[in-house]
C-alpha cells in the first residue's frame, strides 16, 4: 500500500510556515516604512522650494506628515511638530509644487510602497493559495479514480505475504485436472534446484481459461498458499488509466516489486482487458492508445525477467479468443490451463466443500443435488448451499435438510415462488396441460432424461410452471436421436394445448426459442442435416460467455438453412402431437392430478403414468 498522507502533511506545514512569515513581515512593515522626523523650519523650507506635494495634520493639530518629490521624482516621507495655532491651510495656499500644482492638504497620506511587500502580497501569496487549492482538488479527483496524485506509475496490486492467501488445493474441488497442471508450478517453487540441476526452467506464465465462476482466482490463490510464497493480485482494468503512459508505468512497477520478492506469484485477473489483439479483431484498432502501450510493456517485461528466479505469472480470462497472439507465444504464457464447468463428481465435491460451513441433516443426499445441477459452476453451487441455509433460517431451523437444497436449486434455476400471483382457473388449467405435455412426451421417448418434478407454481423468472428433467449421468456427446427427442419435448407443451383446447397461447415462447436454437445448431454446427452434411455454416465466439453465433455463408444458403431448421421443428412438433394423441387418457389423468396438487414429483408422475386406469372425463 502507498502512503498518501505524508506528502499532504509536508505541503500543509510548508504552507503554514509561509503564511506565518508573511504575517511577521506584515507586522514589521510599518517600522520599515516609518516617516523621517524633521524640524518645522525644514518643513517650511521644503514648502517654499516646491518640494512638498501633500500634507496631513493629525487630530490634535500638533503634528504633521508630508510627502515630498524632488526633480528626479524620488518620493520622501517626513513628519514634523507644529504649533496648534498655526493655520496650515492658509500657509500652503500661498505656495505650489515644482510642477505648478497646488499642495494637497488634509487627505490621509499613503505609506511608502515597498517593492518586496508588493511582490509578496501581489504574486507569492496568491500563487501559493492557488497551488494549494489545485493540489487538494487533484487529490480529491485521484481518490475518486482510485489513484494517488503523488504515486503516478505505482501498481495497485494487492500483496498477500507468505501463507496468508488462506487458500490451498483442499479448498478447490471439482478441478482435478487444473490442480494437477498447477502442481508442477508449486513443486518448482518448493524445490527450484531440482529443476535447475537438469537445466530446466519453469514456464514464465500460465493462462487459466474458463467460464465465469469456475474458480480461476481461487486456483491462483491456492497455488500461492501451497507454495508458501508472496502473492500479487491485480485486475487487468487497473492498468488502463485516464493518463497516457500510466498503465505501462504500473506494469513496470508491478514486475519490479515481484522481482524484489521472488520467488512469488503474480496473478492478473481478466487479462483480456489489456491483452486484446492488436489487429483490430479484439477491439483495438492498432492505434497507439493507452491499452496497447500497457500490453507492449507487459510483453517486454515478460521477456526481460529471468524465469529461474521463481516469478510465476498467472492470468485468468473467459475470452481467450480475443487475446493477442504475441501474449500466447512460447516464452510468455506457455501453458493454457482449462478450468471448465465441473462434472457430476466435481459438483458433488464442490457441494461437500461448501456444506462444511453449515449444519446438514444426516439424510441429505448431495449426489442427487449434484445430478440436478448439471451445467452449473462452482460459484452457483456455493450460492445454492447458501440459499438452502437461508431457507432453513426462514423456517426457524438450524439444520439444512434435503428439501432446503432442492428448493435452492429451483430458486437458482427458475427464481423464487410467487404463491401470491393470481392466476385464473382457465389459465391454470392451460398451464397444467402444457407442463404435462412436456413430461409425457419426454417419458414416451427413448434417450430422454427422466422427469423429476412438475409444478404449476409461478416463479419470479416469469415462468408460470416448469418441468424438471435430471439426467442420471453427465453426457459429453449428443446424438442426432437425442437432439430430435429434445426438440420434440420442447414442442410437447404447445402440442398439448392444441390437442386439448384446439388453440394455443403464448406460454411456449421459451420452448420455441430453445427448440429453434438446438435445431439451428444441428444444421449449422453439428453436421446433423442430410442436405448440408458435415459443412460448417456458423462460427461461435465467446464460447465461455454464452456463445455468440454468426453465419458464414451466402444469403441463398442462409435461406436454405432456415428451411431445414423449420423442417426439423415441424417433424418434432408432429411427433409430439402424435404421442399425446395416443396417450390422451393419461394426459387428462395427469393434468387433473397436477391441478389438485400444483406440484408432483417424478415418482408420482411415473406411477400414475403406468397405472391401468380408465381415462377420466
Amino acid at each position: 500500500m502507498h502512503q498518501t498522507k505524508g506528502p499532504q502533511k509536508s505541503f500543509v506545514i510548508f504552507l503554514a510556515f509561509g503564511l506565518l512569515f508573511l504575517m511577521m513581515f506584515n507586522a514589521l512593515l510599518p517600522r520599515l516604512s516609518a516617516a523621517q522626523e524633521v524640524p518645522y523650519s525644514e518643513f517650511l523650507r521644503m514648502v517654499k522650494d516646491g518640494e512638498v506635494v501633500e500634507v496631513q495634520q493629525n487630530v490634535d493639530g500638533n503634528e504633521i506628515s508630508f510627502l515630498t518629490k524632488d526633480e528626479n521624482g524620488k518620493v520622501g516621507y517626513y513628519s514634523a511638530g507644529v504649533l496648534t495655532e498655526t493655520d496650515l491651510s492658509s500657509l500652503l495656499q500661498q505656495y505650489q509644487t515644482k510642477s505648478g500644482e497646488p499642495i494637497i492638504f488634509g487627505r490621509e497620506l499613503p505609506t511608502e510602497n515597498n517593492p518586496l511587500t508588493s511582490f509578496l502580497f501581489s504574486w507569492l501569496l496568491p500563487s501559493l493559495m492557488l497551488f494549494g487549492f489545485g493540489f487538494l482538488l487533484m487529490r480529491m479527483m485521484q481518490k475518486k479514480m482510485g489513484g494517488n496524485a503523488l504515486s503516478f506509475g505505482k501498481s495497485n496490486a494487492k500483496v498477500y505475504v507468505q501463507a496468508q492467501t488462506g487458500k490451498t488445493f483442499a479448498d478447490v474441488a471439482g478441478q482435478d485436472e487444473a490442480k494437477e497442471a498447477l502442481a508442477e508450478i508449486v513443486d518448482f517453487l518448493h524445490s527450484p534446484d531440482k529443476y535447475r540441476s537438469v537445466g530446466a526452467t519453469m514456464p514464465k506464465g500460465a493462462l487459466l481459461v474458463g467460464p465465469p465462476g469456475t474458480g480461476k482466482t481461487l486456483l491462483a490463490k491456492a497455488v500461492a498458499g501451497e507454495a508458501g510464497v508472496p502473492f500479487f493480485s491485480i485486475a487487468g482494468s487497473e492498468f488502463v488509466e485516464m493518463f497516457v503512459g500510466m498503465g505501462a508505468a504500473r506494469v513496470r512497477d508491478l514486475f519490479k516489486q515481484a522481482s524484489e520478492k521472488a520467488p512469488c506469484i503474480v496473478f492478473i485477473d481478466e487479462i483480456d482487458t489489456i491483452g486484446k489483439s492488436r489487429d483490430g479483431v479484439g477491439g483495438m484498432g492498432g492505434g497507439n492508445d493507452e491499452r496497447e502501450q500497457s500490453l507492449n510493456q507487459l510483453l517486454t517485461e515478460m521477456d526481460g525477467f529471468d524465469g529461474s528466479k521463481g516469478v510465476i505469472i498467472l492470468a485468468a480470462t473467459n475470452r481467450p479468443e480475443t487475446l493477442d497472439k504475441a501474449l500466447l507465444r512460447p516464452g510468455r504464457f506457455d501453458r493454457r490451463i482449462p478450468v471448465e464447468l465441473p462434472d457430476l463428481q466435481g459438483r458433488e465435491a464442490i457441494l461437500k466443500v461448501h456444506s462444511k460451513k453449515i449444519m446438514l441433516d444426516e439424510n441429505v443426499d448431495l449426489t442427487a443435488i449434484a445430478r440436478a445441477t448439471s451445467g452449473t459452476s462452482g460459484a452457483e453451487l456455493a450460492n445454492i448451499v447458501n440459499e438452502a441455509a437461508l431457507r432453513a433460517v426462514k423456517c426457524n431451523r438450524r439444520i439444512v435438510n434435503q428439501t432446503d437444497l432442492e428448493e435452492a436449486v429451483e430458486v437458482i434455476i427458475a427464481g423464487y415462488q410467487r404463491k401470491g400471483k393470481v392466476i385464473s382457473p382457465k389459465e391454470k388449467r392451460i398451464v397444467a396441460y402444457h407442463e404435462i405435455g412436456h413430461a409425457l412426451v419426454a417419458a414416451m421417448q427413448t434417450d430422454s432424461a427422466p422427469v423429476t418434478k412438475i409444478t404449476i407454481i409461478p416463479r419470479t423468472s416469469g415462468a408460470l410452471g416448469y418441468t424438471m428433467q435430471v439426467p442420471e449421468t453427465d453426457t459429453n456427446l449428443l446424438s442426432k436421436e437425442e437432439a430430435l427427442n429434445k426438440i420434440a419435448t420442447y414442442t410437447g407443451g404447445r402440442a398439448a394445448e392444441e390437442l386439448v383446447f384446439g388453440t394455443f397461447t403464448s406460454g411456449a415462447s421459451n420452448d420455441i426459442e430453445q427448440a429453434t436454437r438446438l435445431a439451428r445448431s444441428m444444421v449449422t454446427r453439428l453436421g446433423m442435416s442430410s442436405e448440408f452434411d458435415m459443412m460448417a455454416l456458423e462460427t461461435v465466439t465467446n464460447q465461455y460467455l454464452g456463445g455468440d453465433a454468426s453465419l458464414t455463408c451466402s444469403a441463398d444458403t442462409a435461406a436454405r438453412i432456415d428451411a431445414e431448421v423449420l423442417s426439423i421443428i415441424k417433424q418434432a412438433h408432429e411427433k409430439a402431437y402424435n404421442i399425446l394423441k395416443e396417450n390422451e387418457d393419461k394426459l387428462h389423468i395427469l393434468a387433473t392430478f397436477l391441478l389438485e396438487r400444483e406440484t408432483i414429483t417424478g415418482d408420482e408422475f411415473m406411477q400414475l403414468l403406468h397405472q391401468k386406469n380408465e381415462p377420466q372425463q
